[in-house]
């Protein structure tokens, strides 16, 4: 898990990125639930809680319904000892999972487009192997790697899932806060990494749940969502690296804010000429860190 500068290691920083878009999963404190003979205002506690619940659920659906959105994201890799900070900006189709962004990673700006889940990125004044401008990782492959089946990395329609994973008692109304100029109410979520697609696997590497917050607004769509995550080295990614104590960690802290929602999103592939396939080296590297 070491930050690198070269060229691979931004694109690997920068495709982490799209996998995150509107995935929500997050770990939040369980509320008392009442049983037999619960007092009227534990009742009513248990009631305002089952509507956050419900209505953080649908929050996916609703904000997919809107179709596209402009969208910004700020992502924080902490790594033995250093930080690493992702900045984006861009559009998002809602309905399909393509986008056109522009990221800063590691002081380069990166032209990002997500097509088909297809990842395509040109780094002004560099160029990829053979001299192309632009290089491409297939995100389908690299999620079949990873043991996530037919999940698609980044594709809002698969959200449901995990709606689904959020636990009954795992959802906490915070209060109201502005995003952006917009009125929210804010929540604090819990999910069960278990019931995410792939999530046997994942467990293994992020543990039961983890900590998310979501603003919903008077329509009930995303306005914002952070994730705080820490991630365990694999056993064996401990061995290849020396590491004789604790386990190798990094945590990464995602925020993600939706606006302008049906904005216009026009992502198209760049021509095929112009693109050098980095997808073998991104799946190598993956198993090295395996």
């Amino acid at each position: 898990m070491r930050f690198r500068r070269t060229k691979t290691g931004v694109v690997v920083v920068a495709a982490v990125t799209g996998s995150v878009v509107l995935s929500g999963c997050g770990g939040g404190s369980d509320a008392e639930a009442g049983g037999d003979g619960t007092s009227p205002s534990a009742s009513q506690s248990v009631g305002a809680q089952e509507q956050g619940t419900a209505e953080v659920r649908a929050a996916y659906d609703k904000t997919a319904e809107a179709e596209s959105a402009r969208m910004t994201m700020r992502m924080q890799l902490t790594a033995e000892g250093r930080t690493v900070t992702t900045q984006g900006e861009g559009v998002i189709s809602l309905a399909e999972g393509d986008s056109v962004m522009t990221v800063t990673a590691q002081d380069q700006r990166i032209e990002q487009r997500v097509v088909d889940q297809v990842l395509y990125q040109k780094m002004p004044g560099q160029e990829a192997p053979g001299g192309k401008p632009w290089v491409k990782i297939d995100l389908e492959k690299v999620a079949a790697q990873q043991n996530l089946g037919n999940q698609q990395i980044g594709d809002p329609a698969q959200t449901a899932a995990y709606a689904k994973a959020i636990t009954d008692k795992g959802v906490t109304e915070v209060g109201t806060e502005e995003v952006g100029g917009t009125e929210t109410t804010h929540y604090k979520v819990s999910v069960d990494v278990s019931k995410l697609p792939g999530g046997a696997q994942m467990s293994k590497q992020l543990g039961p749940t983890l900590p998310m917050h979501v603003w919903l607004d008077d329509d009930g769509r995303l306005r914002r969502q952070q994730i705080d995550m820490t991630v365990k080295a694999p056993a064996s990614a401990s061995a290849k690296a020396g590491s004789s104590t604790a386990v190798q960690q990094l945590k990464m802290k995602t925020v993600l804010e939706f606006s302008d929602f049906g904005t216009e999103v026009d992502a198209e592939a760049p021509p095929a000429g112009q693109v050098a396939d980095m997808t073998g080296e991104a799946l190598r590297s993956a198993r090295q860190q395996s």
